[in-house]
């Protein structure tokens, strides 16, 4: 087999299973930010009522995203399986029209809590990829 004929780095990255990491490493470290950003608004003079709605969706996402993970994880399920995907997108709708809503009616509150919990979010996912691809591979 010549170098040409190998698959590309994605496919064998996507075609690798790996066991699922944790959940409680990524929720720490977008909490972080969280938590982070309430002495930065506050000196910067930023609204903390924008501050309190990122927290207060931060948060929800999260009790969510860990009723969502009680699901059976079983490939099985169909059931479980599909309540998962649809709670993922509620997660992103819940999170989404609340944040429209304020920016509409308070534009720097809105953008101030969209920018913290997207900066959260990011911190969350980049956390996961490394523990997921950090992982060994299954056989």
């Amino acid at each position: 087999m010549s170098d040409d004929d190998e698959p590309g780095i994605m496919v064998r990255l996507a075609s690798t299973p790996r066991d699922v990491p944790g959940r409680l490493g990524p929720a720490l470290a977008g909490t972080a930010v969280i938590v982070l950003a309430l002495p930065v608004f506050a000196v910067a003079g930023w609204p903390l009522a924008g501050w309190v709605l990122a927290a207060v969706l931060w948060v929800a996402a999260q009790v969510l995203a860990l009723l969502l993970t009680r699901l059976a994880p079983d490939t099985g399920n169909l059931a479980a399986a599909g309540m998962r995907g649809i709670g993922t997108s509620f997660r992103a709708i819940a999170v989404g029209i609340p944040l429209v809503a304020v920016t509409i009616a308070d534009q720097s509150v809105g953008i101030a809590a969209a920018l913290l919990y997207a900066l959260a979010f990011t911190l969350e996912l980049a956390v996961g990829l490394v523990g997921y691809f950090g992982t060994e591979a299954k056989a």
